[in-house]
């Protein structure tokens, strides 16, 4: 059984680790083609993003003159302890929300 969410479908099974990723590489590309979201927004992406493909944070926050470094280390420093799978489920409620 599948239900619809706008452009995503979701199947009612348990998903594999290849399901997570395809749904999640469909998000990503209509991220890229999403009207210009808000800061807010642009960070949480960046955050589950990252926390998707790297696990946690694993670089040094950046210096108080990194404004924007400083800011996106944070968005995926609050991501930290989340399993890659429920980061591509969070990265992908985002994309969602943001393209309903």
């Amino acid at each position: 059984r599948y239900v619809r969410h706008g452009i995503f479908t979701t199947a009612l099974v348990t998903r594999t680790m290849s399901a997570f990723q395809e749904e999640f590489n469909l998000a990503v590309e209509v991220a890229n083609k999403l009207p210009k979201a808000s800061n807010e927004d642009m960070l949480e992406m960046y955050g589950w993003f990252k926390q998707s493909n790297l696990g946690d944070v694993n670089t040094a926050r950046p210096g108080m003159f990194d404004m924007k470094g400083k800011a996106k280390w944070d968005a995926w420093e609050k991501c930290k302890g989340v399993s890659k799978e429920e980061a591509m489920q969070k990265y992908c409620e985002v994309i969602k929300r943001l393209s309903a």
